[in-house]
Formats: structure tokens, C-alpha cells, sequence
């Protein structure tokens, strides 16, 4: 008898020993993770696209008379200022058209005084009665000829003078040269060959294609604030950031959009000018724009990290005050400040996953480890991108 009860009471403390060590043991296996709340902030949209740098002006430098070219005053690439001298076509055959036309006007000028003098002694006979009128007539005619001789004499030197001027090629603006397309000794035509270019540097102009749907918003955005996209949204402010990730980004202003949407290609190109001091933007150099998007409203935000996704949706795991997860399905907005914008399915105030969401699965619980996120996290090269 014995026996039969001391078996049952083994058995009866080994399942004791079961039950009580497991809930230790279950807590100490619990997969870790961090969690945080989402941070809720002040934010503006802000939207990026692609497009190039185009000088504010850039002129094709062309000589206005035809001759040889004789100098070139320039270093090919550097920087020239408006009106200083860059080339020079033979001058030679142009004085000699100008020695010629003072030439003409000297003669012009000797026929109108003779025909003055002529015309003032016919003009004392005639009203003495001792030369007829007609000849009074013929000498008025001859005075006014030899004044209009003397008014397109005139113009003739004019012209010879403007043409020995236009041998002389000036810088027509401010900026930096390209190279010199022509050698001295070779044959420019007038108002055809190009001889060098000139583009300026500061500002410079950036230009981006902007899509219907968010060109309808920039455009309530502009009315809201006053003003009309087409004259630059009320000076909205962008940002620029080129190729050279050590460069900071450039500040500008919208200043002009197209008139109409390109019917081909849904778009509508827009402006925006930056200063550029040190020269460091070119034109042609591509870019990476952020345009704001919205007026200011608050937002709920959460790293990237923290979103998986399920099927077609994308979802966070929220966590409870037991530790259990859950899964919320969420709409996505652009990136600010380092973390992603959620348009809909938090209310900020829920505890997420932010790091180890493949250790979790809903229905199951984790140990958490409470984090507080910064109002703005610092942005890694690929997040960036």
C-alpha cells in the first residue's frame, strides 16, 4: 500500500515542477524588440524631382561685319566681364571706307556752300528783275540737292564708323567664355559665323517638369498664399542637391512657371533661380529638387524601419500593454525629416516596432524596450537616395 501512494506523489510534484518553471523561462524567451512612439509634428510636403541647370542668359557671339579675323583677346574658359574685348577683325579695309566716306562728305560739303552762295546772288537779281524766276527755281532745286547730299554723306560716315567699331567684338554680357571657335587668319562671315559663347553664372535658373496632379496642388498652395504659380507661387522656397554628396544643398525661389500643360506630355516645366556666388553650379549640371508641397499641418511620422508589408498593403506592429502585437495598416506619405510621413492609421499615440519586426508576429508577444524617437533623424546615403 505503500507503494501505490508514494509513486502518485512523485508524479504529483514533477508536474508541480512543470507548471511553475515555465512562466519564467517564457518570459527570459519572449523575442526582444524596440519599440518607440510615433513622432507628431508640424511638417510641410515636400516633393522632388529631376531637372538641370540653364543659364539666367547665354549669347552666341557673332561679328556684325564680314572681314578676317585678326585678334582674339581672350583666355579659352575664363571669366569676362560686359564689354571687354574679345576679338578683332581686320580693320584695314574699314578705315579705308571711312577715309572714303569723309571724303564724299568734304566734297558734299564744298558743292553746298557753292550752291548757297549761287543761290543767295540769284536770289538778290531776281528781285531786281534782272534774272527771271525760273532761275531762281534752279538754284533752290541745287541748294536742296546739295543738302540732301550732305545728309546722306553724313550717314555714310555714320555707317563707315559704326562698321569700324563693329571690327571690334566686346563681351555683350557678364559670365564665363567657351572657347574660341575661330583662329585669326580665317574668313568670318557677318552675322553668321560663330565665333565664341558667353554664359552667365550668377543667379542661374533651374528648370523641372511637374506632373497635373501635383502642379493642381503648388497651384492651390500659390492661391492660398496670395499669389499665382505662373509668377513663382509667392517666392516659394526649394531645395537643389547636385551629384556632390558633400556639397550642401542650395536654397532658391520659384519665380516662374509655363503658361499652359504640355498637352504630350502632362507636365508643366517650372523655374526656380538660385544665387551662385562661388560658381559651383553649371549650366547643363543635373539636379535633385524639393519643392514644397503644402501649407503647414501636423503630422504623424515613423522610420521607415518600423513599416512591413502584407500582401498589398503596408502595415506597423503595435504592441499593447501586455506585450501582445498587433498589426495596423497604413497609408504612406512622402519622407520628412528623416522619417515617413503616415497619412492614415495611427493617431500618434499607439507604442510601434521600430526595430526587430521580424522577430514579431501578431497574436504573439514580445519584450519591448522603450525608445524615444528624435523630431529629426539624421538621414543615412541610401534613405537619402
Amino acid at each position: 500500500m505503500l507503494r501505490k501512494w508514494r509513486l502518485p506523489a512523485i508524479v504529483g510534484i514533477s508536474i508541480s515542477l512543470l507548471v511553475s518553471t515555465p512562466a519564467g523561462a517564457q518570459d527570459a524567451q519572449l523575442p526582444a524588440v524596440t519599440v518607440a512612439k510615433p513622432v507628431v509634428r508640424d511638417v510641410i510636403d515636400a516633393d522632388e524631382f529631376i531637372g538641370r541647370f540653364q543659364a539666367v542668359d547665354e549669347v552666341s557671339v557673332r561679328s556684325r561685319v564680314g572681314g578676317y579675323l585678326d585678334q582674339v583677346f581672350f583666355t579659352d574658359g575664363a571669366l569676362v566681364n560686359k564689354g571687354d574685348k574679345l576679338f578683332v577683325i581686320d580693320q584695314r579695309p574699314f578705315r579705308l571706307a571711312l577715309s572714303q566716306a569723309e571724303a564724299s562728305l568734304a566734297s558734299a560739303q564744298s558743292t553746298l556752300g557753292f550752291t548757297e552762295a549761287q543761290f543767295k546772288r540769284t536770289e538778290s537779281l531776281t528781285g531786281t528783275g534782272t534774272l527771271s524766276i525760273s532761275k531762281l527755281d534752279d538754284d533752290r532745286r541745287a541748294l536742296l540737292a546739295a543738302q540732301a547730299n550732305i545728309r546722306g554723306a553724313e550717314a555714310a560716315v555714320d555707317r563707315a564708323k559704326l562698321d569700324l567699331e563693329y571690327t571690334t567684338i566686346t563681351a555683350p554680357l557678364s559670365g564665363r567664355v567657351d572657347r574660341r571657335w575661330i583662329s585669326p587668319g580665317n574668313l568670318v562671315q557677318a552675322d553668321e559665323t560663330v565665333l565664341t559663347t558667353i554664359v552667365s553664372l550668377d543667379p542661374i535658373d533651374f528648370y523641372f517638369d511637374v506632373d497635373e496632379r501635383r502642379l493642381l496642388s503648388y497651384a492651390r498652395t500659390a492661391r492660398d498664399r496670395g499669389s499665382a504659380l505662373q509668377e513663382g507661387a509667392g517666392a516659394l522656397s526649394v531645395l537643389v542637391t547636385i551629384a556632390d554628396a558633400t556639397e550642401a544643398p542650395f536654397e532658391g525661389k520659384l519665380d516662374f512657371s509655363e503658361n499652359r500643360v504640355d498637352t504630350q506630355t502632362g507636365t508643366m516645366r517650372l523655374r526656380a533661380r538660385f544665387s551662385n556666388p562661388n560658381f559651383i553650379l553649371q549650366p547643363g549640371l543635373f539636379g535633385r529638387v524639393e519643392v514644397e508641397g503644402s501649407n503647414t499641418y501636423q503630422a504623424i511620422l515613423i522610420p521607415d524601419e518600423a513599416i512591413a508589408a502584407d500582401q498589398n498593403e503596408r502595415v506597423v506592429y503595435v504592441v499593447g500593454e501586455d506585450g501582445s502585437v498587433a498589426t495596423k495598416p497604413v497609408r504612406l506619405g512622402p519622407r520628412l525629416h528623416g522619417y515617413r510621413v503616415i497619412r492614415s492609421g495611427l493617431t500618434g499615440e499607439e507604442t510601434i516596432i521600430v526595430n526587430g519586426i521580424m522577430r514579431a508576429r501578431p497574436g504573439v508577444k514580445v519584450k519591448p524596450e522603450l525608445v524615444v524617437l528624435p523630431q529629426e533623424a539624421a538621414q543615412s546615403a541610401e534613405s537619402a537616395q
